[in-house]
């Protein structure tokens, strides 16, 4: 069942698809995401945007918790999250994101996430809240 669910979310996370990003699932609690900056993710001629480092870190915790939450048979949504940006993002760099559940409960899950430029550079970190709820409660039980 928790592969029918990440297939599921896969095909209906448009903003994901949208993002460009590509995920590995490690394990459960434990994801890498990459992307390529494009001028769509820019906020000046060559800079990248903040809301689009913020959507990455989104997709980075809350895939790394919903990989996890899964295995019960359930969704997660995110609840907060705080993000330090350390250096600028610019067009054509290759990032490189990982997310890690660090603790785990019946409703909530708390994830570290960390983002990284192709020079192994952390340009992005924090970490987030996000609630777990089952499956059948979800708009995507139908």
């Amino acid at each position: 069942m928790e592969v029918d669910i990440l297939e599921k979310y896969n095909q209906t996370n448009q903003f994901g698809n949208y993002l460009d990003l590509k995920i590995k699932i490690l394990k459960p609690g434990d994801v890498k995401y990459t992307v390529s900056v494009k001028e769509h993710h820019l906020a000046t001629v060559k800079s990248a945007h903040g809301g689009f480092i913020s959507a990455i870190f989104d997709q980075i915790v809350g895939t790394a918790a919903l990989s996890k939450a899964i295995l019960e048979s359930k969704l997660v949504s995110t609840v907060e999250f705080k993000i330090n940006f350390l250096k600028p993002v610019f067009l054509g760099d290759d990032l490189i994101g990982h997310g890690l559940v660090i603790q785990s409960g019946k409703r909530l899950y708390t994830v570290k996430g960390e983002i990284f430029n192709q020079n192994n550079n952390l340009v992005a970190t924090g970490i987030a809240t996000l609630n777990a709820y089952p499956f059948d409660k979800s708009d995507m039980n139908s």
